[in-house]
């Protein structure tokens, strides 16, 4: 976004495209090898105990034999772009100048591919360090239309696996997020508002909201992330890309009567299994 080649100095780019100039010039410090140990053990917990927040992680983690503050565990859970999961009452302020839209599923039958897509990122660990993945998934046949693997979690991945959705397989009717900034964003609801997309948002924490997404990130983890120890950004592309396309083609859902999120979505028969 910034090129630092450009005749327009640094601090005019800046202004132009209304960023802090100290972003620019910032340079991330490396996650040490403990904390990213830690961000693994709170990878699982959080899975499997999506209601439990940084006191009660803590616990969790001390059990395990792992000493931490509070503190630290909720600095490590911003990082990681997770929080405890229940509903609670709208008191959070959202970012400056971005819109809160109501949650618009509750009580909707979805009965056909493209009513509904939803979209979140997952925290995803590798061997020294970790990244970020983010998919678009059609409500209505559990099938991942588009993904994107980021070591940043800005909103330009999500925009971009977006469109991407969009261009393969036309647009929904309501496109469903939670209330990250990513999602909240004019780049990335002005997408949808220009394309006359209903834009519809979970309530704060209310995991439930958004639960068919919550599933993928657990057959993901579970059958893909905790099985590998990727050692680079594209070997973890090139594997979850793998593995989401087994997802689609291959993998049965028992709550689509066994069939794949490709024959669900694209309203196809099911497979004959040879004798």
């Amino acid at each position: 976004m910034i090129d630092r080649g450009h005749d327009l100095s640094i601090t005019k780019q800046a202004e132009v495209l209304k960023i802090s100039r100290g972003s620019v010039y910032y340079l991330p410090r490396p996650v040490s090898s403990a904390d990213l140990a830690i961000m693994r053990h709170l990878d699982r917990l959080h899975l499997e105990f999506p209601f439990a927040g940084s006191r009660m992680l803590r616990g969790l983690l001390a059990l395990q034999g792992c000493k931490i503050g509070r503190r630290h565990v909720k600095t490590l859970m911003r990082r990681m772009g997770i929080e405890a999961l229940y509903r609670r009452p709208r008191t959070t302020k959202p970012e400056p100048g971005h819109k809160i839209h109501p949650y618009l599923l509750r009580g909707l039958a979805i009965e056909r591919a493209n009513q509904v897509w939803a979209m979140d990122i997952t925290y995803v660990p590798m061997a020294r360090g970790f990244v970020y993945l983010a998919v678009v998934l059609d409500w209505f046949s559990r099938r991942v239309l588009s993904w994107r693997v980021s070591i940043t979690m800005e909103a330009a991945f999500c925009v971009e696996a977006m469109e991407d959705a969009m261009a393969r397989h036309g647009k929904p009717e309501i496109f469903n997020t939670d209330q990250g900034s990513q999602f909240t964003g004019a780049a990335f609801t002005g997408v949808l508002a220009s394309n006359g997309i209903a834009i519809s948002m979970d309530g704060k924490g209310a995991w439930r909201d958004n639960v068919f997404v919550e599933r993928l990130w657990r057959s993901v983890k579970y059958e893909e992330v905790y099985l590998r120890a990727y050692e680079t950004v594209g070997e973890a592309r090139h594997s979850i890309g793998r593995y989401l396309d087994f997802y689609n083609r291959r993998r049965p859902h028992s709550s689509l009567d066994d069939m794949t999120p490709d024959q669900a979505y694209f309203n196809l028969p099911p497979l004959r299994v040879a004798a």
